[in-house]
């Protein structure tokens, strides 16, 4: 687990400014309404809800299941030029686990130096979604979990998705996670879980941090990802329905861990903020540049809404404030 997996994000008034250059085709129907082209991704498939984690140099990132393998992941030198995988990393769920839905993965290196798997998974008894956690000696896996349970699964919410890794600055670790609520109409929350020192077990009761309250949210807030700034601490989100051009980035900030939080007066990366360039942009991850600089890394649509595909931009404070640019 790293207690900074980088730094920023976006203001917004930036954000169209200092896109990535190169454009994918577009729709003619974009291109009459004269909308920016979607921007290149630096993984050009599906490769959606990425994770990424430097090791000795070389950054791995993982995703969302394909139809071949339970987790994907891809490997590069220097966040722009990347080799995915044909492996699966993950190529054996746990007994509770059913094939199918394996989402948002979070890798985090473990104080004794193997690397831990954060997963999202089907209940096979229940139908819902939990999260599980996997182990490995190398961060290509095959990471392994040999639990007859998840780790974390409230059924009475909804059951539970998008874990994320963090360590405080006493060394303590934590996960932050969703409740899957919108599965069932109920309410969605970005929740805060502390974890035994060897990052395997529960150590404690979560306590809710997030939840919708912006008209931009929609229904639901996930993908929650914790750094520390300055002493402060930011949260980054995502919200809204994640199949279109609506999914969008926030962000909120507290004076401890367990908040409380206050949201920014706007979302940070949203598809019209880009001017088109990346479309329902969300699942993010932040991660820090081999200059020592940061990075978002995100998904968005391509143009044709058929696949999400991965992207990085640079990241900044202004003032304080995380800033694309």
């Amino acid at each position: 687990m790293s207690s900074r997996r980088g730094l920023g994000v976006a203001s917004l008034g930036a954000v169209a400014a200092i896109l990535l250059a190169g454009c994918s085709a577009a729709s003619s129907d974009a291109a009459d309404d004269g909308a920016t082209d979607p921007a290149q991704f630096v993984i050009d498939q599906d490769f959606p809800d990425p994770d990424v984690i430097e090791v000795d140099g070389v950054y791995y990132a993982y995703a969302t299941n394909s139809r071949a393998v339970n987790v994907q992941f891809a490997t590069s030198t220097d966040l722009e030029t990347w080799d995915v995988a044909s492996d699966d990393v993950f190529p054996d769920l746990p007994e509770w686990a059913d094939t199918g839905r394996t989402w948002a993965p979070d890798v985090a290196v473990l104080p004794d130096g193997r690397f831990a798997l954060y997963f999202t998974a089907t209940d096979a008894s229940s139908g819902r979604q939990c999260i599980g956690v996997a182990v490995s000696d190398a961060a290509d896996g095959p990471f392994v979990s040999d639990s007859p349970t998840p780790l974390i699964c409230p059924l009475d919410e909804g059951g539970a998705i998008d874990a994320a890794s963090f360590v405080d600055s006493d060394g303590a670790p934590y996960l932050v996670w969703k409740n899957d609520g919108n599965c069932c109409e109920l309410d969605t929350w970005l929740q805060l879980s502390p974890l035994t020192a060897d990052g395997l077990s529960l150590a404690g009761d979560p306590v809710k941090l997030l939840t919708t309250t912006e008209p931009w949210e929609g229904t639901l807030i996930e993908a929650p990802v914790i750094v520390r700034h300055d002493g402060e601490y930011v949260l980054f989100y995502s919200a809204n329905d994640y199949g279109g051009d609506q999914y969008a980035t926030g962000y909120a900030t507290a004076p401890s861990l367990t908040g409380p939080y206050r949201k920014a007066a706007g979302p940070l990366l949203t598809t019209d903020l880009t001017d088109q360039q990346y479309l329902g942009p969300g699942g993010q991850d932040i991660v820090i540049a081999p200059d020592g600089t940061d990075r978002i890394v995100f998904h968005s649509w391509d143009a044709a809404y058929s696949y999400r595909g991965m992207n990085v931009l640079e990241l900044r404070w202004d003032s304080g404030k995380p800033v694309v640019g």
